[in-house]
């Protein structure tokens, strides 16, 4: 049976916000833990701070104790690689509804002595059994989404723990052992409820309830835990211990893996009823590769934008919106209005999910140089673009085939397949000038709600971002199931250079919206001249090619959202979209970094020191 995660209520003169863990001591010499002390208990560190300014190196996540983390790596000599690594692994104790050791995810890292940007796939694969028709009915129906998602079926073979160990060795300083370390003392000793982690535990309550070893684990005495209360997971601590002992071979041939694959395939229901059973096996953990693949690559004005290239879509859609925000006629984005700013995202985000829907997946024939081409996005915008009117939803798809010049517009539309909407993001700088943009996942908020029993890891739902069944009869979809295939992802882990030099990098989590996050916070810091921070901050809107476009408040309660509906865009009010983290980098190697100031109860910024180095 899974150890109960252990609350206890906060001292009278404890914050109600989360605080991040004092983590001095916490990085011991050989990579061993620390003997705890009174500077490990929770509640002791600085608040949260949405930008820090300064040198030697940044790290910004959502969370202040990951930030903490980070930052210590750092100041005890990691590189980007570790502190990202050791970050995530923090998140995966305190963000476990949205990543960790159940998970997979992207990494993006520039590498300051070669001037070269590489990326780290640790996407989650579909077990070697599942088909094209895996997720449908007999009569070729797609089975019920919420039911696939609470269950093993939706379970993919985990890829977080594989990136971690294949980062480490190519591209980090430190061993795996030492980076696990503060994760594993993290889960061990607890954080602070925040009113994040709270209410995503009490929406997700019932589903959680369902399940035993997540009962146990996430809904102490039955019920989400109270903001201000220390939250322990000493199962997680367990398996982050057998990762450090063992290696990541503990979860792809040992004792976790075991465990996970019994747990997936055999589901256990609180009140005996039956889900979905998974098709995940102990080969298919065997024969999982975290890969490196050549990041993909547009030129926006004089800059350079590297992201992931598939199965994540997120790379190839923000490089195709610059593309198009450049072919679009009229005044640049400096000098156009606030209303014709997000009429131009709107439009450029629009079309390339147009065209992500129809041609980017795991297929091996995604054609990725001719989606982000220049020549195509202008063909794109001949066909569609219209200042005084935004293009009827949803886009049709265009022709990415090397032969451009036609403004005909094509005539095949598609509906907007299901987003996704769980995650977090995470971004580093060290004083050597390496850069990693991370984002990670186990899908939707709390992935599939089963927790592995005695090793308190949450299980991903991924499997749910394939497309069950074709989006369009007759048009073929490169998103559907197959064996050890990876869901198309929307994650967008982004690094810019300016003269092959990192200037900004960034990353959201959000699902879908990561993508159009990503789009709004660049530009908004690039061509609107806002500071990072601001740019951050700013309201959103995010125009996915389906019938109606989320946007926040700010944007919907007012002239703007009025001027933005007369040119024909259907607002639907959101109150947030994503959770962004970025670092830019400024002459006389100053740094900025910035997180949310308010979404998901704010972010945390912070630098190794606010005076030059000497």
């Amino acid at each position: 049976m899974p150890r109960r995660s252990r609350t206890s209520m906060p001292a009278a003169t404890r914050s109600r916000t989360r605080q991040g863990l004092a983590v001095l001591g916490v990085l011991a010499v050989g990579g061993s833990l620390a003997a705890a002390g009174p500077a490990a208990a929770a509640g002791t560190a600085a608040p949260k701070e949405a930008q820090a300014i300064g040198y030697g190196g940044a790290v910004s996540t959502v969370d202040p104790d990951a930030t903490a983390v980070g930052l210590e790596v750092l100041r005890k000599g990691g590189n980007a690689a570790d502190a990202a690594i050791a970050s995530a692994a923090a998140l995966g104790v305190t963000e476990p509804y949205s990543a960790g050791i159940g998970g997979g995810g992207f990494l993006v890292y520039y590498n300051a002595k070669t001037k070269k940007v590489t990326t780290l796939d640790g996407r989650e694969t579909a077990p070697k059994a599942f088909a094209p028709n895996t997720l449908q009915n007999a009569d070729g129906s797609a089975l019920d989404f919420n039911s696939v998602v609470n269950s093993g079926l939706s379970v993919g073979v985990p890829g977080t723990p594989a990136l971690w160990d294949k980062a480490a060795k190519k591209l980090g300083t430190w061993n795996l052992d030492k980076l696990l370390a503060p994760a594993q003392k993290l889960a061990a000793q607890g954080f602070v409820v925040d009113e994040t982690f709270h209410s995503q535990t009490a929406t997700n309550a019932q589903r959680f309830a369902r399940f035993p070893a997540t009962a146990a684990i996430y809904l102490p005495g039955g019920k989400a835990p109270e903001v201000g209360t220390t939250f322990t997971n000493p199962d997680l601590a367990k398996s982050y211990g057998i990762l450090r002992s063992q290696g990541v071979k503990a979860l792809y041939q040992g004792e976790i893996g075991k465990a996970l694959v019994q747990t997936a395939r055999e589901p256990q229901t609180t009140d005996g009823s039956q889900v979905f059973k998974g098709l995940i096996t102990l080969n298919d953990l065997k024969s999982y590769q975290a890969l490196t693949r050549k990041p993909t690559v547009s030129k926006y004005k004089n800059l350079s934008v590297y992201g992931m290239p598939t199965p994540s879509s997120g790379g190839i859609a923000v490089g195709e919106a610059l593309n198009l925000l450049e072919a679009y006629p009229g005044k640049p984005l400096n000098k156009v209005s606030q209303t014709q700013y997000l009429h131009r995202l709107a439009e450029a985000s629009a079309t390339a999910f147009a065209d992500r829907n129809r041609w980017v997946g795991d297929f091996g024939g995604t054609p990725t140089q001719q989606l982000l081409s220049q020549g195509f996005a202008d063909e794109r915008a001949c066909q569609l673009f219209d200042a005084e009117k935004a293009a009827a939803r949803p886009i049709p798809f265009g022709r990415p085939d090397g032969r451009y010049g036609d403004c005909t517009l094509p005539f095949v539309a598609q509906q907007a397949p299901r987003d996704d909407h769980g995650t977090t993001h995470l971004t580093v700088a060290d004083k050597w000038g390496n850069v990693a943009a991370y984002t990670l996942t186990i899908e939707q908020t709390g992935g599939s709600g089963i927790t592995v029993p005695g090793y308190g890891i949450l299980l991903n739902n991924e499997l749910t971002d394939f497309n069950f069944v074709p989006l369009t009869a007759g048009v073929p979809d490169p998103n559907l199931p197959g064996p050890a295939k990876r869901p198309r992802s929307s994650m967008a882990p982004t690094i810019i250079t300016k003269g092959a030099k990192p200037y900004l990098a960034l990353g959201s989590p959000g699902g879908a919206t990561i993508i159009t996050t990503v789009l709004q916070v660049a530009t908004g810091n690039l061509d609107r001249k806002l500071s990072l921070v601001d740019a951050i901050a700013a309201p959103r809107l995010s125009s996915r090619n389906g019938a109606t476009s989320d946007a926040e408040p700010g944007i919907t309660g007012g002239e703007l959202g009025q001027s933005l509906t007369a040119l024909g865009h259907s607002l639907k009010e959101t109150p947030e979209i994503g959770a962004a983290t970025g670092i830019q980098f400024l002459s006389g190697k100053r740094l900025v970094a910035a997180a949310e100031p308010t979404r998901r109860g704010g972010g945390a910024a912070a630098v190794v020191s606010k005076k030059p180095l000497k």
